[in-house]
C-alpha cells in the first residue's frame, strides 16, 4: 500500500512532550514564528529539520510528525 503525507502533527506531539512552540524554536535557535509555520502546515519542513525534531522530543523517528494517508496505485 502506498501512502501520502498528511498534515503535519507538531502540535499534537508538542503537546505529548509538554512543550511550547518557543521552547522547540529556542532549541532549534530559530524563531517561534517559523515553527508556527511547521505546526500550522504553512511551510513544510526539511528531512533534516523533521529528524532534529524528532530527536528533541523523544520520538522514534520523524514519520512520527505527520499524518500517513493511505493511497490506491
Amino acid at each position: 500500500m502506498a501512502y501520502r503525507i498528511g498534515k503535519c502533527l507538531l502540535l499534537d506531539r508538542l503537546k505529548e512532550a509538554e512543550m511550547t512552540q518557543s521552547q522547540l524554536a529556542e532549541r532549534l535557535k530559530i524563531s517561534r514564528q517559523q515553527v508556527n509555520k511547521w505546526a500550522t502546515n504553512k511551510q513544510g519542513m526539511s528531512m533534516e529539520t523533521a529528524k532534529r525534531i524528532a530527536s528533541i522530543l523523544g520520538l522514534e523517528c520523524s514519520d512520527n510528525l505527520y499524518e500517513w494517508i493511505p493511497t490506491r496505485d
